[in-house]
């Protein structure tokens, strides 16, 4: 325990003035109300003595504030324009580059103007991006709809140049001035409009404005719904244990934070190992377990594995203050049930983004401590080094932080509405414009689907536990670093000696696959990267048979050197169609043989079966 005293001091005090952080420390550990290590201490609302409420006032006015910005720092959006724009100001010849491209920019669409006016098929002078679909339309080409979007896409690039390659900015603030600079251009898109969008306005004139009457419907339809805090239409066609987490189970356990499911056999024996799955804790498990046809879950069971899948708890303003600790906790208790069910086997374990992340640091844990429990480790999309995390650092930072920090402080938690927000305008296009153009100015339902319902169907997170996590792990970068403590002493990824299975997906905007790739700079032990095409969740639910699939796969053996993340794309055996069969080979090879299937739960005791799968947890809003 260090040294709290305060050494005596000749200087007057004035009784009025705030303490310092180093003074309330002292102050608490001394009344025995700081429970936690002094490395854990820092200045986040959680939680210090505020004797004039002045620091309440702050955060008060700021939750509040953050319920219109949803949850986006307004201060942190400042200070990096400011700083943009100081910097910009004192480069006078990137301001004389920038005058060049934009003069170069209007001879450019001036030569194209004047090209069109004779061959109205004229060749564009400028492409989208390949991404961008907004102008793939016929009316795109035709006058003077061909005029207005080339002249949108050249203000977009002009518009790039200036925020990037600027002396004095770093790497994260030109990204973040690019970022918010293209949100603001595309809600000012030529494809959001009636009159320049060719599609809606010849759907306008052909219907006879009937199309925005039933978008106006749409939109009053959905903003009921969203006030209420009901699902988007459509979700009811997707309910759990009915459309969607079918696959037949028990819940065999139960804690305030989880409910463990385990699920019957299909096999006449199976794989003696049996598969725990750990998904992240602000996502509902049955992205796992989806319709029939793209189960992984049931996948995994029709090939002669036991599974047993967490269900997380949807907490509420009364789990305000469970933190990190309680999660990591509960998977141990989970993990002992997995083993009271089925005794004498070592487990799989897998996890899911955040999931996997809780469960490299649990096996770290595990292997520091001489705990052999694992078989082998399986993770699907998941970080353990957030060094470069891509687009999503855009939003983590010391002043969003702080900003998401007074409002679940208000609330006890962070609603799903506030991380929805962010994780869609990392796709805006898709997310957010494509779906107000469909909807509410073509007036045309997209058609709903099982994983589309599944994503709105999210949970909240506790305030304590998710002010740790965006601190210790994400901006800290704790576990890479071997300074994340798990059970009073830190933790390290190289500890861990058990093969790894690990799948990350091309157009992943959450985790990165270069990001997830550094796994093998962590990891000391045989490693079988598998990257597949599709985003964060469509790229895991790739059932056999689904159109378009193709995946690399290589295994980097314990002493092998390592390979740069192009390097390996390079060497990596191209597959076409699902990775599920690989890794269900990769699981099998690491397994000791086929046994009987265990029981569902036990016949008494705490693992005794409780209701059938999905549970309780999963209806939770």
């Amino acid at each position: 325990m260090p040294d709290t005293r305060i050494e005596p001091t000749t200087e007057p005090r004035d009784d009025d003035a705030v303490p310092s952080d180093e003074e309330r420390q002292t102050e608490e550990a001394r009344s025995g109300l700081d429970a936690e290590p002094p490395e854990f201490v820092h200045t986040s609302p959680i939680e210090a003595p505020d004797r004039y409420s002045t620091k309440s006032l702050d955060r008060a006015f700021n939750a509040h504030l953050a319920r219109f910005t949803l949850g986006v720092s307004p201060y942190g959006v400042a200070s990096t324009y400011f700083a943009w724009w100081a910097h910009l100001m004192g480069s006078p010849g990137k301001q004389l580059q920038l005058a060049e491209k934009a003069a170069r920019k209007a001879m450019r669409f001036g030569i194209y103007a004047g090209q069109v006016a004779r061959d109205p098929e004229a060749e564009p002078c400028i492409e989208p991006l390949p991404h961008d679909h907004r102008f793939e339309g016929d009316g795109w080409r035709r006058w003077p709809y061909n005029l207005i979007y080339q002249n949108f896409l050249l203000t977009q690039q002009w518009w790039y140049n200036a925020a990037c390659d600027i002396d004095g900015l770093t790497d994260r603030q030109e990204q973040v001035v690019s970022f918010l600079t293209r949100q603001m251009l595309d809600t000012v898109s030529p494809s959001n409009f009636v009159a320049t969008n060719p599609e809606v306005a010849e759907a306008t004139m052909r219907e006879g404005g009937a199309n925005l009457v039933r978008g106006a419907q749409h939109f009053l339809e959905d903003w009921e719904r969203a006030i209420s805090g009901k699902l988007p239409v459509g979700t009811g066609d997707y309910l759990p244990g009915r459309d969607v987490a079918t696959t037949p189970g028990k819940v065999v356990y139960r804690t305030r934070l989880l409910e463990l499911i385990q699920y019957a056999p299909q096999t006449e024996t199976v794989q003696a190992e049996p598969l725990f799955i750990v998904p992240a804790w602000i996502m509902k498990y049955y992205i796992l377990d989806l319709s029939p046809h793209n189960s992984l879950v049931r996948h995994l069971v029709e090939q002669g594995f036991t599974v047993f899948i967490v269900s997380w708890r949807n907490p509420t303003a009364e789990d305000r203050d469970c933190g990190m600790d309680a999660y990591f906790a509960a998977v141990d208790e989970a993990m002992e049930a997995v083993g009271a069910i089925v005794p004498e086997q070592k487990i799989h374990g897998v996890g899911y983004c955040l999931g996997g992340t809780l469960m490299a640091a649990k096996a770290a844990q595990m292997a520091r401590d001489g705990d052999d429990r694992l078989a082998s480790l399986t993770f699907f999309a998941t970080q353990t080094d957030f060094e470069e995390p891509g687009e999503l650092q855009l939003f983590v930072s010391e002043s969003e932080v702080s900003f998401l920090e007074n409002m679940m402080w208000d609330q006890g938690y962070l609603d799903t509405r506030q991380m929805a927000g962010a994780f869609q305008l990392l796709r805006s296009a898709d997310l957010i414009w494509s779906r107000y153009i469909h909807e509410y100015l073509m007036g045309r339902r997209q058609e709903m689907f099982d994983l589309m319902a599944w994503n709105a169907d999210a949970t909240r997170m506790p305030y304590r536990m998710h002010s740790e996590y965006l601190r210790r792990i994400f901006l800290d970068n704790e576990l890479a670093q071997g300074k994340y403590r798990l059970g009073g002493a830190p933790v390290t990824i190289g500890d861990i000696k058990v093969p790894i299975f690990c799948v990350s997906t091309t157009s992943d905007h959450v985790a990165p696959w270069q990001s997830v790739y550094k796994l093998h700079l962590l990891a000391d032990t045989e490693i079988t990267f598998v990257l597949t095409n599709g985003g964060h969740n469509a790229g895991i639910v790739s059932e056999p048979g689904h159109a378009g699939r193709e995946y690399r796969i290589r295994t980097t053996g314990e002493d092998e050197s390592y390979l740069s993340p192009d390097g390996w794309r390079a060497a990596a055996e191209q597959r076409d169609g699902s990775w599920w069969p690989a890794l269900v080979d990769w699981l099998r090879a690491k397994s000791s043989g086929e046994t009987a299937p265990p029981a569902l739960g036990t016949q008494g005791g705490p693992y005794r079966p409780l209701e059938d799968a999905p549970g309780t947890y999963v209806f939770q809003r």
